[in-house]
Formats: C-alpha cells, structure tokens, sequence
C-alpha cells in the first residue's frame, strides 16, 4: 500500500504547502498592495477556491474518462503558472489573478480517487490517513517556514517556492507514481449526477466539507490579524502559535482515523470534530488574552484534524467505483466553495472587529451541523471478495445485479479478477462463489 500512497501523498501534500506557506501572511500582505479594501483581501485569501470549486468536477470526470496522470499534470501545470504570476505580482489585481489560476489546477478529487484506485476498501481509510497526515506535516512546516521566510524575504520568495514545487511534483508523478488499474464495470459510462447530488449521506457529506473548510478559511483571516494588531505578536512569531496547535492536531488523527475505521464510529468522530469547532470560536470570540486565544486555536485544529483523515474516505463509502472521481470532485467543490465564503467572512469581520459575535454565530453553525450529521448513518460494514477472472464463469457475473446483499461488482482488468462488495450479513462468501465460480 505505502509505495502507491506515498509518491501520491508526497504530490498532493507539496502542492497544499505551496498554498499553506502563504496562509500565515497573505492576509496581512494584502492590506500593504495598492488598490487593497477588506472584501479583496478575502478574496486574496480564498479566491483559489473559487477556481477550485468551478474545476473540481470537470478534472474529476475528466480524470474518470481520460485517465489520472494527464489530468494532473494539467493542473500541476495551472497550478505552476498562478504561483509563478502571483510572485512577479506588482498589485492586489494581479496577485488575484495568480491566485485564481492556482486554484484552477483543481486536482485533490483526482488524487484522491487515484488512491482509491491503487489500494484495497479495507485499507483505504488507513491510506487516506496516510495522505492527511502527509498533508497535516505539510501544514505544520509551511505554518514555520512561512513566517519564518516571509518575514526575512518576503512574500515573493514563497511564491517562488510554489513554483519549483510544481515541477518537482511533475517529475514525481511520471518516475514514481504507478499507473492506475484498468477497471471494468457493471454500470452504465454516463455519470449519474441526479443521484450524486440528491443522495441524502454525500449531501451531508457536502455540507460538512462546506463548513470545515470555510471556517479553517476564516480563521486564517482572523488569526494573523488579531494575534499581530490585538495581541502584538511580531509576524515573524506567528509560527510559535500555529506549530504546537498543528502538532497536537497531527497527534489527534491517528485515533480519529482507528476508531472510525476499525470500530465503524465515523458519524461520532465528524460530531466530535464539530464540538470542538463550536468551542474553538466560543473560546477565542470571549478571550480577552494572547493565552486564551491560542487556546482556542489549538482547539480548532485538533478538530480540524480529528475530520481530516475520514472525511475523503467516508464519502467513497456512499460513492460507486466508477463514479468516484465526480463524487469527490462534487465533495470537493462544496469544500472549496466554503473556502472562498470562509475568506469572505473573514474579509468582512475584519472591519467589525467583533470577536464576540463571532463566537455566537459558529457556536449556532455547529450546533446546527451537528444536528445534520446525527442522522446520517455510519456506512455499512461491508465486505470485499476478490476472486480470479480464471475461476468464474463471466456471463454469470450479471447476475451478482439482481442478488440481494450485493452492493456493486467491477471487474480489476489490470489484477485479473472480480471485487464484488457485499453484505455478509445477508449473503455469505460461499453462496457468491457458487453462483458464479466454474463448477
């Protein structure tokens, strides 16, 4: 499993340090370009997202017809060019427009279903938690680094780093990174999108991304401000109140992605997420310290955290194996969505200076959410058969369509055999094999 995930982690998480160096400032460095009020900073901040989310379903389908690797490349490319123009940016226009093409490189549902691909169900949520920790470490060091070499260089020197690390993910992708399997399915080609977008569990699934990543925006349009303008930390320090809260929150995932995983609790863990969303913004909305609003900080992110290496896995559950790339490139969409709304809202409360209110409307948000998620059900616990192309009889394998217990079959061309998920609860392993097997 690792050397499929790893080499795509590696890609996946380079690419989100290239965007998180930057997290740290830019909101801070936008209010020093000309042409600067509070609503273009927000857009600074999470204008990639709204490319994101207009291209993270098209990359996603394009991914599922054309193939994985073309499709990233082409948006490691993007992504290369919109680093490459926000570092020669001379204005808060043109730093826009760098930003946007960032975005537009919309690739994260195209890994991630590349993941999805290349390893088994039963360990795929653990694959994922690899990716998220891959990605939580690449937030931590660019929390460092980022105000470490911003504050002696410059913010231009930490575009130029998303540059190389464009090309340096290229070369990865096309030496190291494995070709996908070739899969067959049981389903018609054409995308349902009806059905994605009007299937109650990844509606949830939807919102829930909506919300984590529009306020992991927000607070990074708040946080800066407040701990530079309220409390008067140098932006230089910054790190030395992102590093310990991102540590902890990287130390929280493990037992997120275990209980969800090995004892079936993923509604559980999104709602603890969310509690300690609520509490977070509750904590630093009435701080009146420097202390206690790390504190709540430090909460945030471990919630942050306990989401992160479940949410992808969770959806693919709810998802079938030949519509994974536009499930997830709709899950993302709605991600990114609430990244730009996130850094909106920042933009705006900004001006307020109303930390208090702020408190109240995401403590209101997360009970709200949390309600949401109480009735969506943990995904059945279902079971995957793989049985070799040479032991089946292959005009048997439609009637797996009409057996009760059976969720989907597909055919793994690349591996030469049938992976049919089902529920042993309702069928068992022998009474599959005597249906289709060579007698």
């Amino acid at each position: 499993m690792m050397k499929n995930v790893l080499p795509l982690s590696s890609i996946i998480s380079l690419r989100f340090f290239g965007l998180f160096l930057v997290l740290p400032l830019i909101s801070l460095y936008a209010t020093t370009l000309d042409n600067s009020t509070p609503f273009l900073i927000g857009v600074v901040v999470g204008g990639y997202a709204l490319t994101q989310m207009f291209f993270q379903v098209p990359f996603g389908v394009m991914s599922d017809k054309f193939g994985r690797k073309p499709t990233i490349i082409f948006g490691i490319v993007l992504f290369g060019i919109g680093s490459l123009i926000c570092a020669v940016s001379s204005d808060i226009y043109m730093l826009i427009l760098g930003r946007l093409l960032q975005g537009a490189g919309a690739i994260g549902a195209v890994v991630t279903a590349m993941i999805s691909d290349l390893v088994k169900e039963e360990v795929r949520s653990k694959a994922m938690a690899v990716m998220g920790g891959t990605i939580a470490i690449s937030f931590a060091l660019a929390m460092f680094f980022g105000p470490f070499l911003g504050g002696l260089y410059g913010m231009q020197i930490l575009f130029w780093i998303t540059f190389a690390i464009a090309i340096i993910s290229i070369i990865i992708l096309v030496t190291i990174v494995p070709n996908p399997p070739k899969i067959t399915h049981a389903y018609e080609e054409k995308t349902n999108y009806n059905l994605i977008l009007k299937d109650s569990n990844l509606v949830k699934m939807n919102i829930t991304n909506f919300l984590q990543k529009g306020l992991m925006t927000f607070a990074f349009v708040l946080i800066p401000v407040v701990m530079t303008k309220t409390f008067g930390f140098e932006v230089s320090d910054l790190y030395k109140v992102y590093l310990p809260a991102l540590i902890l929150g990287v130390i929280a995932m493990g037992p997120s992605a275990v209980i969800a995983e090995k004892k079936g609790k993923y509604k559980e863990m999104i709602i603890l997420g969310i509690v300690l969303f609520g509490l977070s913004f509750a904590i630093m909305g009435f701080s009146d310290s420097s202390v206690v609003f790390i504190i709540g900080i430090t909460i945030f992110f471990v919630g942050f955290n306990i989401h992160e290496p479940i949410m992808q896995s969770l959806t693919t559950k709810f998802a079938k194996v030949n519509q994974k790339g536009a499930v997830l490139g709709v899950f993302n969409s709605f991600g990114y969505l609430g990244t730009f709304f996130g850094g909106l809202a920042g933009g705006y409360v900004i001006m307020l200076d109303d930390l208090a209110m702020v408190g109240i409307i995401v403590i209101a948000i997360s009970l709200l959410w949390a309600v949401l998620i109480s009735f969506m059900p943990n995904p059945s616990r279902l079971q995957n058969l793989y049985i070799g192309l040479e032991k089946v009889l292959t005009q048997n394998l439609n009637l797996l369509n009409d057996i009760s217990g059976i969720s989907e079959w597909y055919i793994n061309d690349s591996e030469k055999c049938v992976v049919i998920k089902y529920n042993n609860t309702i069928i068992s392993e022998s009474e599959i094999v005597q249906k289709i097997s060579i007698m």
